[in-house]
């Protein structure tokens, strides 16, 4: 992570747009604007419809908008990957297990190695590569 990440951008995107939390909230389909607020805070997490309806009123991809959180999760799922790595390189397995273990194991490397390839980076989302959000 480069820096330090609010868990969302959501206000930042909202202030951008002009948009009042209570207008923001009518084109999510709340009643009011106490939604909009507690995501915006991070005192609560949108359901994953409301999450691509910030995406699409944005422009911005979920991944950017909610870059602290994604980043967190990135980290924990990349932990948890190595993990299970080790465990399956520390199997020993004989015929139809052997190639399911290989398989994956496989299929980790491969996504370990595109992953340092393309320098996969969700914060980066214009066709430039610059910065989505100056954090």
């Amino acid at each position: 992570m480069h820096g330090h990440s609010l868990k969302n951008y959501l206000k930042t995107y909202r202030k951008r747009s002009g948009l009042s939390q209570r207008e923001l909230g009518q084109l999510l389909g709340y009643k009011n604007q106490g939604q909009v607020s507690r995501h915006e805070q991070s005192k609560t997490s949108p359901p994953l419809v409301i999450a691509l309806a910030y995406e699409v009123i944005f422009r911005a991809p979920v991944a950017t908008l909610f870059l602290g959180t994604h980043d967190a999760i990135r980290t924990t799922i990349e932990k948890r990957l190595a993990v299970v790595e080790k465990d399956l390189q520390g199997r020993s397995a004989k015929g139809p297990d052997a190639e399911s273990i290989a398989r994956r194991l496989e299929w980790l490397m491969e996504r370990r190695g595109l992953l340092l390839r393309t320098g996969h980076d969700s914060r980066r989302d214009d066709k430039h590569g610059r910065d989505a959000v100056g954090a």
